[in-house]
């Protein structure tokens, strides 16, 4: 079972808010999640990004591997180093 950090979509129409979840890779991007890391919300200026840095920790050390733009999220916040 191949587990990936990425984004689940929520939100109105037009308006979308972003979950950061764990997830099986082969389920639904807005399905079943293992677990819930924290939020992004690209509406507001500059863009809200709050993740729990131990839990994401966890997930990375354990062999979880991110999705682009999950990646460049947990670069932001601190979670993973730029390279």
């Amino acid at each position: 079972m191949a587990v990936k950090i990425r984004l689940a979509r929520y939100g109105d129409k037009k308006s979308p808010f972003y979950r950061v979840v764990v997830a099986d890779s082969t389920s639904p991007r807005d399905g079943k999640f293992i677990d819930i890391l924290g939020t992004y919300d690209p509406k507001t200026n500059p863009a809200e990004i709050k993740i729990d840095n131990e839990k994401a920790q966890k997930w990375l050390k354990n062999g979880a591997l991110p999705t682009e733009t999950a990646k460049s999220i947990l670069v932001k916040s601190g979670v993973i180093e730029s390279k």
